[in-house]
């Protein structure tokens, strides 16, 4: 074992799909496990099969399709979990099970109702059961950070026995400061001397130390981060995973030799293609890969850096894949660069899927003069919709004006039936959003709203997120149009077939009624 590399173990598509509205469906959980593959992370934890079919489906899928990195399924310290993840990972060539059971006292008496003793014997039991599907298993006890010290040593190295391989000490509740959180990985570290294991670390962001948290683990003994992109994640996320990597390669003075084998240089493109998939915007200020991290409005930083760019930056923009210019694709384009460019971005689409991304791509061309990387990842990510999704945007026509009650008329299309009908509304995007209340019969409360550019000039296509709940369940999507009235139908329709799909699929549409005037 290389004791000098970092291993990188990305759960985007497992921690980070359970931040409140990220839903992906299987086509986007494979291509973004391919961009994954690209930007070469050592471990994928592609999901948690006995969440569902839909969860099953994807692992086995991604292990199935996706070659390089390491396929991880999640499972409790349950039997038919274990089995679940070993049949989903089967057609992987490197696949590892990771199982979990909990360490503080806490969660032992409230949550498994079991106590020390009885954690460990079904914690080796699970092991040894997870061993006869892989030879690659990793053991986590949750909530690390509140448990006795003594007793995570008992219990991982029990499990160690038992033959995992890896063992992952989280900071489950985001609790633990970089000090404290060092000691206790130095501790456990140093008591368990078997030879090949790996320590790895799961910090959670609640106090916003995750990524602290987890470098000062690296310098205590651990090899291996779980970190995600964008920092998605339960609650506050996770530790970002382009924080970690660009922190050991930006101060290697301070990490003893350790590197990290991630192509840092597709970090950014990744960061975006996941937002874009989320739904879930990256804030400006953002560290790595916000918009405003190489930009500079002060006047004093201005002139540091015209002089001289290491004045005020610690990180070229090239570092991480942000180019200055990233245009790419005309109107004269044709499909072959189309298509070759769209594989460079890690995307891939069937013949049928391209065909209408080309022309798309086309009619996009001809209302503006140049097409960029992101517009190019939204027709992408527009035509990576599984085929659950039930309506689609026909037509739609908005009257408005000062002095005038705004109105929208939609035209829906299902299959091969369209629905029309028409509503008021206080703008052109209430009414819109109004008349697909109707047609669907669907009516969502909307929770969050914003527009921004995508690219640069007049000609942006403009991006909408939004966030909508549907009674308890909350969806996040995005939409994306020269026309922003356009857009925010997209979105919000994309978060009605979201709902319907998670509901039962497309029998959930089949059975409803929607209005046809």
């Amino acid at each position: 074992m290389d004791t000098n590399r970092v291993i990188i173990f990305d759960t985007t598509l497992r921690d980070g799909e359970q931040s409140p509205g990220a839903s992906l469906n299987r086509r986007e959980k494979i291509e973004l496990a391919r961009q994954l593959a690209l930007l070469n992370v050592d471990v994928i934890e592609a999901g948690f099969p006995i969440a569902s079919q839909d969860d099953f489906d994807a692992v086995h899928a991604i292990a199935g399709i996706v070659k390089g990195p390491t396929i991880a399924a999640l499972a409790r310290t349950v039997e038919k979990d274990i089995e679940r993840a070993g049949r989903a990972l089967a057609p992987a060539k490197k696949r590892r099970i990771h199982t979990f059971s909990s360490g503080s006292d806490i969660h032992l008496r409230t949550m498994l109702k079991m106590t020390r003793a009885q954690n460990i014997e079904h914690s080796v039991r699970s092991v040894k059961f997870a061993r006869t599907f892989t030879d690659d298993v990793e053991y986590s006890a949750q909530d690390t950070t509140r448990a006795d010290r003594d007793y995570l040593v008992e219990l991982y190295t029990a499990t160690v026995e038992a033959g995992a391989t890896t063992l992952n000490i989280p900071d489950t509740v985001g609790y633990a400061v970089p000090d404290e959180y060092a000691a206790l990985i130095g501790y456990i570290v140093g008591r368990i001397r078997a030879p090949g294991i790996v320590f790895s670390v799961h910090c959670h962001n609640d106090l916003g130390m995750a990524t602290a948290n987890s470098l000062a683990a690296v310098k205590a003994g651990a090899r291996q981060i779980e970190c995600s992109i964008n920092g998605l994640g339960e609650r506050a996320g996770n530790a970002a995973l382009e924080e970690i990597v660009m922190a050991i390669r930006t101060r290697a003075d301070q990490f003893g030799g350790l590197r990290a084998g991630v192509r840092a240089e597709r970090l950014y493109k990744t960061s975006r293609l996941v937002s874009r998939l989320t739904g879930l915007a990256v804030q400006r200020n953002k560290a790595i890969v916000g918009a405003n991290t190489f930009a500079h409005e002060s006047g004093v930083h201005q002139d540091g850096i015209l002089k001289e760019r290491a004045t005020y930056e610690i990180m070229k923009p090239q570092d991480v894949g942000i180019e200055r210019t990233d245009l790419v694709l005309g109107k004269h384009s044709g499909r072959h660069a189309f298509r070759h460019h769209l594989s460079k971005m890690g995307i891939v689409l069937s013949r049928a899927e391209l065909d209408d991304a080309y022309r798309r791509f086309k009619e996009l061309a001809d209302k503006k003069k140049f097409v960029y990387d992101d517009d190019l990842l939204m027709i992408a990510r527009e035509e990576m919709a599984d085929a659950s999704t039930l309506f689609a945007l026909d037509y739609f026509h908005v009257s408005t004006g000062t002095g005038a009650v705004p109105t929208a008329t939609v035209l829906l299309r299902r299959s091969k039936e369209i629905y029309r009908d028409a509503a008021c509304g206080d703008g052109p995007v209430d009414a819109v959003l109004k008349s697909i209340d109707r047609l669907t019969g669907v009516r969502g409360k909307l929770l969050d709203f914003s527009i921004q550019a995508i690219t640069v000039g007049k000609d942006a296509m403009g991006e909408v997120s939004i966030r909508v709940a549907f009674g308890r369940e909350t969806v996040s999507a995005k939409g994306a149009s020269t026309d922003i009235v356009e857009a925010s139908a997209k979105a919000y329709l994309s978060c009605v077939n979201r709902y319907l799909s998670s509901r039962g699929s497309v029998a959930a549409g089949k059975n409803r009624k929607p209005r046809n005037k």
